[in-house]
């Protein structure tokens, strides 16, 4: 008898990712006025080799001092931060603010595989570059039960 490790958030992190997505597609359609409902939201672009997973996430204008890249003890990683908006002065008059400011975060179920301590991140031209190297998952050890 073969045991198949079960998770039953398996399925999750698509939902999540879904949700969001339609979250960011009704802010668009709410925000066609020039203001926005929703929080900061970076965009990111996930793929993978071989060797690696890359997540790249952007977050124009915002010092690198003011990003945090954590990995909690159940293998969650978070990209969190904050943008902070402009001085307002006397001598300036908005007449139009479009641009987005507050906190944000971005949290992803990372694979089993994923070598945890290698992770590295680079952060350049507004984008955070993060590769994630793999490494071979653990073969089950399988013990021999003798029979008496």
């Amino acid at each position: 008898m073969t045991l198949v490790k079960f998770n039953p958030f398996e399925g999750f992190d698509s939902l999540v990712r879904r949700m969001n997505e339609w979250m960011s597609e009704l802010d668009r359609s709410l925000a066609s006025n020039g203001e926005s409902s929703v929080t900061l939201v970076p965009r990111v672009d996930i793929s993978e080799d071989k060797e690696n997973f890359y997540i790249s996430a952007e977050l124009p204008g915002i010092p690198k001092e003011h990003i945090k890249v954590n990995i909690s003890d159940d293998g969650v990683l978070t990209i969190s931060g904050e943008k902070k908006h402009e001085e307002k002065t006397e001598d300036k008059n908005f007449y139009r603010i479009e641009r987005r400011y507050g906190m944000f975060t971005r949290s992803f179920t990372l694979p089993e595989n994923v070598k945890r301590d290698g992770i590295s991140a680079r952060y350049e031209n507004g984008v955070l570059h993060l590769v994630l190297p793999k490494q071979q998952p653990a073969q089950p050890k399988v013990t021999e039960v003798p029979i008496s």
